[in-house]
């Protein structure tokens, strides 16, 4: 059995740290030395005032970078997030630069944007490459007059703001595909930061681990369980697509569903990233119902599908204590849905009865696309000759 994890340097969101952005990755260590290096790395260019863009797949820890390098900084202000892909394109303007009384329908007062909000301190744009391309030229004047002019104004606003971006696509490929500029991209990617995938960074992955059991016990009043070398050895070789974020909703699930003093491999539903174990599964959560014969009860063959998915859930919620069953449950369907589907976007949509951009941020909130992936409405036949998706 393991012994509890010697805890390297953990950045996190809990206490007094606000809220995510989305469904992200929570806690990040730098324990692996490839992490130790990115470490050393983000405190060297901290300090500095430079720009700086943050690459990685989705769950990999990047606000969290983004946090860590405004600490460092020694900046005054605050630190603010906003998350550009879920800003409406009629409402961006106004959200960023503000806008005064009147200058648009629906606008009963002046309102200072995220700029001027973040004045003295740091404004962290994630998923960057979504802005509207006439919201990019815009940025690119901000960044480099220093000032904003609300909408409605004609008075410029000085504002001294630090600018860290984050993106999971890679720009070089949205800029020839003509959805982000070129100029932008270079005034934002002076001081570049590539946040490695969990897979190359492995031994993060138990010191994560450990940290993800201890937090989810404490707050569920559980008597914290160890981990079995069975499953030491399945976290170790299992790839992660998801990143953080699924490791932390697999071990979430592990502590509901174990009823033990320890965490076994068929206690670990992972759903994908195989290609470390030559496609080799445990005998766990895809051979049975979770919690059924093996768990000590039973379930009748003549219960349709939802009626045991029923009984198991009035199981998790009789249980308590927790916050998070609808992001373990929806990242769940999600993975089992893609999969199901062969990971077709379209076909996983369909079955799930959602349109495909619906299903596309699912898929993006749970790590379930690559970098370089881009909607493929969006282009024309030339350019879908030369870019990369994922199918």
């Amino acid at each position: 059995m393991s012994e509890d994890i010697k805890q390297p340097m953990i950045l996190s969101l809990e206490g007094g740290n606000a809220q995510p952005l989305s469904v992200r990755a929570k806690a990040l260590v730098f324990s692996d030395p490839v992490s130790a290096e990115l470490l050393d790395y983000i405190e060297r260019i901290a300090p500095s005032e430079a720009p700086v863009l943050i690459g990685g797949e989705t769950g990999t820890g990047k606000e969290l970078v983004a946090r860590h390098i405004h600490h460092l900084s020694g900046r005054k202000g605050p630190f603010l997030a906003v998350n550009c892909g879920a800003i409406s394109d009629q409402l961006a303007e106004s959200e960023l630069f503000g806008h005064e009384a009147g200058s648009f329908t629906g606008a009963t007062g002046k309102r200072e944007g995220w700029f001027e909000a973040a004045n003295g301190g740091t404004l962290f744009l994630d998923e960057i490459g979504d802005l509207p391309l006439p919201l990019q030229v815009k940025l690119l004047r901000v960044l480099q007059e220093r000032e904003v002019v609300r909408i409605g104004s004609r008075k410029s606003i000085p504002v001294d703001v630090r600018l860290v971006a984050a993106t999971n696509v890679d720009l070089d490929y949205a800029v020839n595909a003509g959805h982000f500029r070129r100029d932008l991209l270079y005034r934002i990617n002076i001081a570049h930061v590539r946040l490695p995938p969990l897979r190359e960074r492995p031994g993060d992955i138990l010191p994560l681990a450990e940290y993800f059991l201890r937090n989810y016990s404490q707050r569920m009043s559980y008597k914290k369980p160890v981990f079995s070398e069975q499953s030491i050895d399945l976290m170790l070789k299992y790839a992660w697509p998801g990143n953080i974020r699924e490791l932390e909703n697999v071990i979430h699930f592990a502590l509901l569903v174990s009823g033990e003093d320890v965490i076994k491999p068929e206690h670990l539903k992972v759903t994908g990233g195989w290609e470390h174990l030559d496609g080799r599964r445990p005998s766990s959560w895809n051979d049975h119902v979770p919690g059924s014969v093996s768990n000590g009860i039973g379930v009748s063959l003549n219960e349709s599908p939802l009626d045991i998915i029923a009984t198991q859930l009035r199981r998790l919620f009789k249980q308590g204590g927790d916050d998070a069953y609808f992001d373990c449950l929806e990242s769940l369907i999600v993975h089992e849905a893609f999969g199901y589907s062969s990971h077709n976007q379209v076909h996983t949509a369909a079955l799930l009865g959602i349109s495909r951009n619906v299903m596309r941020t699912l898929l993006k909130r749970h790590g379930l696309l690559r970098d370089s992936s881009f909607d493929e409405s969006s282009r024309d036949g030339a350019s879908l000759a030369t870019e990369h998706r994922l199918g």
